[in-house]
């Protein structure tokens, strides 16, 4: 077995390059710190870009009041720099028309490509590091704190010492890895093979299979899943027997499609396996769907309700970590959140406010737990983050 090398130390060390990581990363580095981020695919963005799950869903409720504000909104506008795909929201971005529950929500389509390029030069430009082609593989704890974190990738292995954590993977693999508590998805995930095709009208998103809902919420009419099984998203095994079913998918549908269509060429497929939910923290607290519009004094920021109009909820900051591993804290899909509210915090917009609330705790503590939380709200509120609902215009 080859040593293990050791580099520099990082005041931040976020893991995952997702729209979580990306957020978290860039807000510590505009708190002057020294940020390093890790990212197992060649390209940010995850399930945004390699997955290509190129909907940034709204940041709106859907009645006519944007909810999630700062790096949600600067990414949002960013990933349409040079142009949306579809979804193009005019009366929020160019104030033509109106914003009642009968018109657009604040979304947009976007192209893949192009927005993993744009956070990629973002990041480099505030200062972070960027370590591609990387897997947490092990982390030392020290008297409930991350001491190490070790990766993998083409040198090696290496060992970094880092200050503060931000767990962004997605699937909570550092929160597993350091024993904090975690839970995961119990229905599993449904087969998805979204892919791209060009034909003589231009450039098209297909989309093949969706993320799933609890049982609770099901109301009969969803779409039949492709097939019958379903998928962890933890084993690594039945991840490449769902990337081959997915392949596969596709295939057949694309040539189902030449048929009617014989000028349909597949332009982009998947690089990523299209899982939606799999592992998350048990935090200091969990919110539940029930807690639409609810007040909560530590709020870090509100999402909205994707899959209908009118929920709000504020982020609890303790919903973002666990005492138990004192300067490790979550975002995105790993937010300690009950199982039905799972599905609308998955979701790029909140994937943005997480990120950008523990990237900025990040910056300022070792110790999440003993955080001075009106001090974070300050520098969220000096961000442009609107913390509660009624503070909305």
């Amino acid at each position: 077995m080859k040593d293990t090398k050791t580099n520099s130390a990082y005041d931040v060390a976020v893991c995952g390059g997702g729209i979580a990581g990306i957020s978290a990363a860039l807000a510590a580095a505009r708190e002057g710190k020294k940020v390093i981020l890790f990212e197992k695919q060649y390209m940010l963005g995850g399930l945004g870009t390699a997955g290509l799950i190129t909907i940034y869903l709204p940041l709106c409720d859907g009645l006519g009041h944007q909810v999630s504000f700062g790096i949600a909104e600067e990414l949002l506008k960013l990933s349409i720099k040079y142009g949306a795909e579809a979804r193009y929201p005019d009366n929020w971005l160019d104030a033509k028309g109106t914003r009642t529950e009968k018109d657009k929500r604040y979304e947009v389509q976007y192209n893949a490509q192009l927005f993993s390029i744009l956070a990629e030069q973002l990041l480099l430009d505030n200062g972070v590091d960027i370590l591609y082609g990387s897997y947490v593989v092990d982390v030392e704890i020290e008297r409930k704190k991350i001491k190490h974190i070790y990766i993998e990738n083409k040198s090696g292995r290496t060992e970094y010492t880092v200050r503060s954590v931000v767990d962004a993977t997605g699937d909570c693999d550092i929160a597993w890895l350091s024993n904090a508590p975690t839970n995961t998805f119990n229905q599993g995930n449904v087969l998805a093979a979204w892919y791209y095709y060009t034909n003589e009208n231009g450039y098209h998103l297909q989309m093949l299979g969706a993320s799933d809902i609890p049982e609770e919420e099901k109301t009969g009419k969803e779409t039949k899943p492709l097939i019958g099984r379903r998928f962890t998203g933890l084993d690594g095994k039945e991840l490449s027997e769902m990337t081959c079913l997915s392949h596969k998918t596709t295939l057949d549908h694309w040539l189902k499609k030449r048929e009617t269509d014989p000028n349909a060429v597949i332009s982009t497929i998947a690089t990523t396996p299209q899982i939606r939910m799999t592992r998350k923290l048990v935090g200091e607290y969990t919110l539940s769907h029930t807690e639409e519009h609810t007040n909560f004094e530590d709020s870090i920021g509100m999402v909205s309700n994707w899959k209908k109009r009118g929920p709000v909820y504020e982020v609890p900051f303790r919903t973002l970590y666990s005492n138990e591993v004192e300067n490790l804290i979550v975002a995105g899909r790993c937010t300690s959140v009950n199982e039905t509210l799972w599905d609308v915090m998955r979701v790029i917009p909140c994937c943005a406010v997480t990120g950008q609330a523990a990237g900025t705790a990040a910056s300022m503590t070792d110790n999440f737990s003993t955080l001075d939380v009106v001090a974070l709200q300050r520098k969220l509120k000096q961000s442009g983050v609107v913390l509660h609902e009624n503070d909305l215009v």
